[in-house]
């Protein structure tokens, strides 16, 4: 059973957070998180090489994590595989007991530590997305040839409310969801404005009653780490606000602070219709989702029946 649809089809605010796998075999990395995690989120998702850097799989890792109790979220890039082997990750992680997968495009090769390497896209993350709900709902693969069993699993998308132009944003996550998305993970939000903007024109066209929109939040741990994500990190919108709030408390002060705008944030989105639940991308730093959650009244977490 996934515990995050569960969680999300019973009407209540779902939380999940992010594991990064280790850059090296120790599966002990893997499992320290867990335990800083477990018991505040209700599903963790796993980075595929994020940034293209090369770590652990994101399979292996959720398989870990699956093992020590966890609700796990595949995430899976279309830029390394193609679709013979993106199709057999599906089929080995629903065979591993992983329910939850979200689909995505994945950060170019030439931002990572193996710039010469050749992208794969043999897919998009649009047509990732049709695959899987095809795989499971009728038990084909790409091509129409049946399986001899069909996957179970919960299918998620990733959005971006802060990329331009936004109308095309709100036609791409209508897109997303047709072609299978059942939850949806946005980009982190500093910008509440042109997030609700996004949540409007969302709502208007009736795609939060179609999938369930889980808010990105990321507590900044440094005034520095600010403006790095608003000036280097693409789609990303930090507002100067934020910067210089953050500018505005001395250096030991700064995580504090980024706590507090990521309550904050979390606060103001778990009052807006549409939103189902957030997805907190503490990178690096998972000690602090617990204090999140925490601080924004999200705990304890609701059961979920064996």
């Amino acid at each position: 059973m996934s515990r995050l649809k569960h969680i999300l089809e019973s009407g209540a605010f779902a939380v999940t957070a992010e594991c990064g796998p280790p850059k090296g075999a120790d599966p002990g990395v893997v499992l320290k998180k867990a335990e800083i995690l477990r018991g505040r989120v209700d599903a963790v998702n796993v980075t595929d090489n994020q940034t293209a850097i090369v770590r652990m799989s994101s399979l292996a890792a959720c398989s870990l994590l699956k093992g020590a109790g966890l609700d796990p979220v595949l995430q899976t890039v279309v830029r390394d595989r193609n679709r013979i082997a993106l199709q057999s990750d599906i089929l080995g992680a629903s065979a591993l007991g992983i329910r939850n997968v979200l689909c995505l495009s994945g950060d170019h090769p030439c931002f990572g530590n193996q710039p010469q390497a050749l992208g794969v896209f043999d897919l998009d993350s649009i047509q990732l997305l049709q695959v899987v709900k095809a795989m499971r709902d009728e038990g084909r693969i790409l091509g129409g040839e049946a399986l001899s069993s069909a996957p179970d699993l919960f299918i998620g998308a990733a959005a971006n409310p802060f990329a331009d132009p936004l109308p095309f944003r709100v036609v791409r996550l209508g897109k997303k969801i047709a072609a299978g998305a059942q939850f949806i993970q946005t980009q982190c939000i500093y910008h509440l404005e042109r997030f609700v903007d996004w949540l409007d024109r969302a709502r208007d066209r009736g795609l939060t009653e179609k999938a369930f929109i889980l808010g990105g939040v990321t507590p900044l741990k440094s005034a520095a780490m600010a403006r790095y994500m608003k000036n280097k990190v693409s789609g990303m919108d930090v507002p100067d606000d934020i910067i210089r709030r953050m500018e505005g408390v001395p250096k030991e002060n700064q995580r504090e602070e980024g706590i507090r705008i990521c309550v904050e944030t979390i606060e103001a989105l778990k009052a807006m219709p549409g939103v189902s639940g957030i997805h907190i991308m503490a990178i690096e730093w998972e000690e602090a989702v617990g204090e999140i959650v925490e601080r924004a009244l999200l705990l304890p977490r609701p059961d979920v029946p064996a």
